[in-house]
């Protein structure tokens, strides 16, 4: 669904990413890992097209993203701090997405809209939210127009045990209708239930690909947290 072919991006003399290509099929949940610094979140800003890398190309459905912009409207992204107009109010926020949209067809999602009870706050104003809020106002959006994509960058972050698991189950539900889910998360737990997959960058290169039980089986682990720690032990570090 989504294939990156030696993507390379650097920031001045800071060599973000190395070479990339992997292929990322639907109906797969992805945990992109990594220490701090590792490349994943200029990885996802590229896959988004917010960031055009040097070398290499990313594809989605077999076509080049390069000066695209249709392939975004199959792409729910949930950032991991929604930044919005303070005055705006909630409401207000899901009608301009919505009419931005443009599609009277779209059957919408708003099944997290519901989870959330975020109809009873439609009249706040997004700049009175709490961290949480903001949170779930974000989870509905990325789901809201179902898309075959979904990017999560540090989605449970900043949310109560209930609506944690709320949003997990919301995730567990579409990856069975056969989406392709990408998730950026230090709570190795939630990966270990949702993931099928694991991406692991360190200083801009991939350094594994594999299934969670492919990495199970190979390093005698159960858990995901002491997998990636045993793996990462491995690891050259670079100078």
């Amino acid at each position: 669904m989504i294939r990156a072919e030696a993507i390379s991006k650097s920031f001045g003399k800071l060599n973000v990413l190395r070479e990339i290509s992997v292929q990322l099929e639907a109906g797969r949940v992805v945990a992109v890992i990594g220490p701090n610094g590792s490349g994943k979140t200029t990885f996802i800003k590229t896959l988004l097209g917010m960031v055009v890398p040097d070398r290499g190309r990313v594809l989605f459905t077999n076509q080049a993203i390069t000066k695209q912009h249709t392939y975004r409207s199959q792409i729910g992204y949930m950032p991991q701090i929604g930044h919005y107009p303070a005055n705006l109010k909630i409401k207000q926020l899901f009608e301009m997405m919505i009419d931005i949209r443009n599609d009277a067809t779209m059957q919408l999602d708003e099944d997290l809209v519901a989870a959330f009870q975020l109809k009873a706050l439609f009249e706040k104003p997004l700049g009175t939210l709490s961290g949480g809020t903001k949170q779930k106002v974000s989870a509905a959006l990325a789901f809201l127009f179902n898309p075959s994509v979904l990017i999560l960058d540090e989605p449970t972050a900043g949310l109560d045990p209930l609506s944690s698991e709320v949003l997990k189950d919301k995730i567990q539900k579409e990856s069975q209708k056969g989406k392709l889910i990408l998730i950026t998360s230090h709570v190795m737990s939630d990966l270990d239930e949702l993931a099928t997959d694991v991406l692991y960058l360190q200083d801009g290169s991939v350094q594994f690909y594999k299934t969670i039980a492919e990495l199970k089986l190979e390093t005698g682990e159960s858990k995901l947290g002491r997998v990636i720690a045993q793996l990462m032990s491995k690891i050259p570090q670079m100078s």
